[in-house]
């Protein structure tokens, strides 16, 4: 997948003139980093589609039978604190913070920093451009989030206030406390 960065520095793309433009441009998908430069992303391929859709599935159905929460996919637009609008590949938020939000912020870029994320590499991706992505989220509130990358067979788990840890071949991942009972099964996405 090619990303676009688009400097907009002369041009006033407010949060509703952008979200108009994601809904006139379905078959893109838009980013807005936090100085406000617009991100093209061009659809996923084959693989990387059928990647996100074993993740999200796979949180889908967890959440399904604990019912703690809200599962969104990577269409899904989040408007960080620090203004960015990201799109991760599967994402979940708690349902406490889900009911706090009113129906039209629901209807739009959901106003806040995802529970968990995930962020899959494709090939084409720059592992640096989605680490920091990932610290992003982290910066922003996220609690646990888990960049998985096929190409190298590794995993890197982010948490608050800690060091990145580094997972090599893993098999299975865990929620942890933020996704009590949760396990993820890589082999049965890839």
């Amino acid at each position: 997948m090619t990303n676009f960065t688009l400097n907009l520095e002369s041009i006033e793309l407010t949060d509703e003139k952008f979200f108009q433009l994601c809904q006139n441009n379905r078959d893109l998908k838009f980013e807005r980093n936090s100085n406000g430069d617009l991100i093209i992303m061009s659809p996923t391929g084959g693989e990387t589609g059928s990647y996100n859709a074993g993740l999200t599935a796979q949180l889908w159905l967890w959440n399904q039978e604990h019912k703690l929460g809200k599962v969104f996919d990577s269409s899904t637009g989040f408007k960080l604190p620090n203004g960015a609008d990201r799109s991760p590949d599967a994402a979940w938020i708690t349902l406490e913070r889900w009911e706090s939000l009113t129906a039209e912020q629901c209807k739009k870029f959901i106003p806040l920093c995802p529970d968990f994320c995930i962020e899959l590499r494709s090939a084409s991706d720059r592992l640096n451009k989605i680490q920091e992505k990932m610290q992003e989220y982290i910066d922003n509130g996220l609690r646990l989030g888990w960049l998985i990358n096929p190409i190298d067979k590794s995993v890197e788990i982010y948490h608050q206030n800690q060091e990145v840890q580094v997972l090599e071949s893993p098999t299975t991942l865990s929620g942890e406390d933020v996704l009590p009972g949760f396990i993820l099964n890589i082999q049965e996405i890839g």
